[in-house]
């Protein structure tokens, strides 16, 4: 099962990167834990500046914008 890291402070960017994140996995039949980080100190951890971050398997795959729902059906199949 996949791992989904979606991390940002809680703006309306993060918001709608984590609702795509859920109807990508809705429309691709896909099962995946999906974790929300918005603690700054845990964000950091991760050596990240810009928000929101989707991670798929502990890798970094899109950062600093949101990313389309097609677009996030297409990493996950990858």
């Amino acid at each position: 099962m996949k791992q989904i890291k979606i991390l940002g402070t809680g703006c309306s960017k993060c918001k709608s990167t984590y609702n795509n994140v859920i109807e990508a996995l809705k429309l691709s039949d896909i099962q995946a834990d999906v974790i929300k980080i918005e603690d700054i100190e845990e964000i950091m951890k991760y050596n990240i500046l810009t928000t929101p971050v989707l991670m798929i398997d502990e890798e970094i795959k899109v950062k600093g914008r949101v990313p389309e729902i097609n677009e996030i059906k297409q990493l996950l199949t990858v």
